[in-house]
């Protein structure tokens, strides 16, 4: 792929200055608002309700917002007139009544609706597992510095690791700000995202690596923008062709994959922008 030269570095204070900017402001919206937590985090009920025709679950979704359940998730269960509803603990319903809460409310518009069953589901994840996942993801960041460390140079690896924070906590970010239900699901998009930014900052800084002992002249400058420019081809037909799959799966997916792969979408986006910045 033959694109115009670039000058990625020329711009570099102006990139550096917007993701400082990204960071802090989603460490203040992690902080602030916090992780809209899904039923896999914080246990909740399971209803499955069966409608004598067709309904979407959007407008389920919406009658239940208006009465008050809030953060609830509503899908197809087998077909268009069996829907399953997970919905969190609410602060003013008592967790044992939510089955019958819930269908008193629907039978408000739809007189005929059947409750199939009302379950208590606990949180899939405990505080220990929680606290393991951390841990898990600290030591992939040394060992991953450790390895680009041994492999390129320091630079390198501090550079790879700072975009790794860069990119989850830029997509943590955006899910504070916007509230969307983050689960189990999002969790291993966000995993993927870790994965997908690594590989692509590999990639640069073996160019990188390359560049600076074939070319012995040219400032360390000027280099990283030629390499940076090399990779751009693959670069952008690797994230083009990912994101055209990953829109495709948030818009036509349904709402059970749709946590993930909009989490996909910011990541790749934000995961491509720091393979070339960060």
């Amino acid at each position: 792929m033959n694109l115009p030269f670039i000058d990625f570095m020329g711009k570099r204070q102006v990139a550096g200055m917007a993701s400082i900017a990204l960071v802090i402001l989603s460490l203040g919206g992690l902080g602030v608002f916090g992780l809209n937590l899904g039923l896999d985090f914080t246990g909740g009920s399971l209803v499955e309700v069966a409608f004598d025709e067709p309904v979407e679950p959007e407008q389920i979704r919406a009658v239940l917002e208006d009465a008050g359940f809030e953060n609830g998730t509503v899908q197809y269960f087998g077909t268009e007139q069996d829907l399953l509803i997970r919905m969190p603990p609410q602060t003013n319903v008592d967790q044992a009544n939510m089955g019958d809460n819930i269908i008193a409310t629907l039978r408000g518009l739809f007189p005929s609706v059947e409750m199939r069953q009302s379950n208590f589901v606990g949180p899939a994840v405990g505080e220990e597992l929680t606290e393991d996942a951390g841990l898990a993801l600290l030591a992939a960041l040394v060992v991953i510095m450790l390895y680009i460390l041994f492999r390129f140079t320091k630079q390198f690896s501090v550079g790879a690791v700072a975009a790794l924070v860069h990119d989850v906590l830029i997509t943590l970010g955006i899910f504070a700000f916007m509230q969307w239900t983050f689960d189990l699901s999002v969790l291993a998009a966000v995993l993927a995202v870790i994965g997908y930014s690594l590989n692509d900052t590999i990639v640069v800084s073996d160019r990188i690596r390359e560049n600076f002992r074939k070319i012995r002249k040219g400032s360390p400058v000027e280099i990283i923008n030629q390499s940076l420019n090399q990779t751009l081809g693959r670069t952008l037909v690797t994230s083009l062709t990912t994101l055209m799959v990953l829109a495709a799966l948030a818009i036509f997916g349904g709402e059970i994959i749709h946590g993930f792969a909009i989490a996909l979408v910011w990541g790749v986006a934000i995961g491509t922008y720091s393979s070339i910045y960060v």
